[in-house]
């Protein structure tokens, strides 16, 4: 999720940099670096259609006017449920819930949700 928050900022950091600017102590899992890098890039290649998406699933609400934390939980959960085979739907929305009670305000894991819920359902069609 940092990354990607970084990346609507114009950061052009890597995975390693960002962990070592937030603190965050120790060596990273080879996996989660390969697992973070592909959701970065995956973003970033399919960020026009995952905006879209998002834009029309977030009834009421635009990109510009979200949270910049919303927004990049719900880029990369709309990435998973769109494009990635690896990750069934239901947990890319539930862990994107679970990263908005941590880091967003209070409506912000319902939001989350409904937006995520109506983009999963779409998929599915």
């Amino acid at each position: 999720m940092m990354l990607t928050y970084e990346k609507i900022f114009g950061c052009d950091d890597t995975y390693h940099e960002v962990l070592e600017k937030s603190g965050i102590a120790g060596e990273p899992v080879k996996a989660d670096v390969a697992y973070a890098t592909n959701l970065v890039d995956g973003v970033q290649k399919h960020i026009d259609k995952i905006d879209e998406t998002i834009s029309e699933a977030a009834i009421g609400w635009t990109l510009e006017r979200m949270s910049k934390v919303d927004l990049s939980i719900l880029r990369n959960a709309t990435y998973e449920i769109l494009f990635d085979r690896n990750i069934p739907k239901a947990v890319a929305i539930n862990e994107a819930v679970e990263l908005a009670k941590i880091y967003c305000d209070e409506g912000s894991p319902r939001f989350i949700n409904g937006c995520l819920g109506r983009i999963a359902n779409s998929a599915a069609k």
